[in-house]
C-alpha cells in the first residue's frame, strides 16, 4: 500500500498501543463464516472457518537469472493476473494476495460443496500453468512449475494497521494461512510430490469421485495429485 511521510508521535503510539491491549477478548468472536470487512474495526476480530488456496512458482531465481526484465515482467504480468482470474471464480472468494510470485486467496466454505467447487479451481489453475507454459514455450520463454496447496479450517480475522491514516489491511493468522503455505512448498519439491497438495481436513470434505483423484503422501502427511480442468485441458492437448 502507498504511504507518505509523517513525523511519528511517541505519545500518540502508546495510546495506540493501550487501546489494542485493553480490549475484552469477547470481542473475538467465532463466526461459522466470514463477515463483512465492515465490521472488523482496529479493537476486535473474529475466529472464522473457511478455506486458503496457495499458489507458487518452483525454482523462480532461475527463472529472473535467465531473462531480461521485460520479459520478466510479460511472465509475471500473464502469470498472476490468470492465477486472479482463475480464484476469483469460486462464489465465495473473500481475499486475494500478491506476494512475490505468490498468489493466494481466502474462500467462505461453509458447505462442503464449497469445498469441492475450490479443490475444481485447484484443478483450473493446473490447467492454466499448462496453457501458460505453451504460450510461453512458443516465444521461448521458460516454462513455469508450480505448487499448489489447499487447506481447511479455522483462521482470526482482524484489521491490523495504522489507526487514522487509512493505511490498514485485513490480516489472516492462525494455522489455517500457514498451513496451505507449507502444503504449497511441498507442490512439485521433488520427484515423489505431485503439484496438487491438500490438508487431510480438506480432502475429509471432498466427495468419493474428488477424492479418488488423490493418493497419501505419507512422507507429507497431506494428499497429494495431479489433475486438469477437463475444458482446458482439451485445448491444451489440442496445442501443446
Amino acid at each position: 500500500m502507498k504511504a507518505s511521510n509523517n513525523t511519528y508521535d511517541f505519545t500518540k503510539s502508546r495510546e495506540r498501543i493501550d487501546e489494542i491491549l485493553k480490549g475484552a477478548d469477547a470481542e473475538y468472536k467465532d463466526k461459522k463464516s466470514i463477515p463483512s470487512r465492515d465490521d472488523l474495526t482496529f479493537t476486535n476480530g473474529f475466529n472464522v472457518y473457511c478455506s486458503a488456496l496457495f499458489v507458487d512458482i518452483r525454482k523462480s531465481k532461475e527463472l529472473n537469472k535467465k531473462h531480461t526484465n521485460p520479459v520478466l515482467s510479460k511472465i509475471y504480468k500473464t502469470y498472476i493476473s490468470e492465477l486472479v482470474a482463475v480464484l476469483k471464480s469460486h462464489s465465495n472468494i473473500k481475499e486475494v494476495a500478491i506476494e512475490g510470485d505468490c498468489v493466494w486467496g481466502i474462500f467462505d466454505t461453509p458447505d462442503k460443496s464449497d469445498i469441492r467447487e475450490l479443490f475444481d479451481v485447484g484443478a483450473k489453475v493446473s490447467s492454466l500453468i499448462d496453457v501458460l507454459n505453451i504460450k510461453y514455450k512458443k516465444r521461448g520463454y521458460s516454462q513455469l512449475t508450480v505448487g499448489i496447496g489447499m487447506s481447511y479450517g479455522r483462521s482470526l480475522l482482524i484489521k491490523a494497521g495504522y489507526k487514522g491514516s487509512g493505511i490498514n489491511e485485513v490480516v489472516w493468522l492462525g494455522s489455517l494461512v500457514s498451513e496451505a503455505a507449507e502444503l504449497c512448498g511441498f507442490g512439485n519439491k521433488s520427484w515423489s510430490d505431485n503439484e496438487l497438495m491438500v490438508s487431510e481436513v480438506f480432502y475429509g470434505n471432498l466427495n468419493d469421485e474428488r477424492k479418488a483423484l488423490l493418493s497419501y503422501n505419507a512422507e507429507r502427511n497431506c494428499y497429494h495429485g495431479n489433475i486438469v480442468n477437463t475444458t482446458m485441458n482439451k485445448w491444451v492437448q489440442e496445442n501443446g
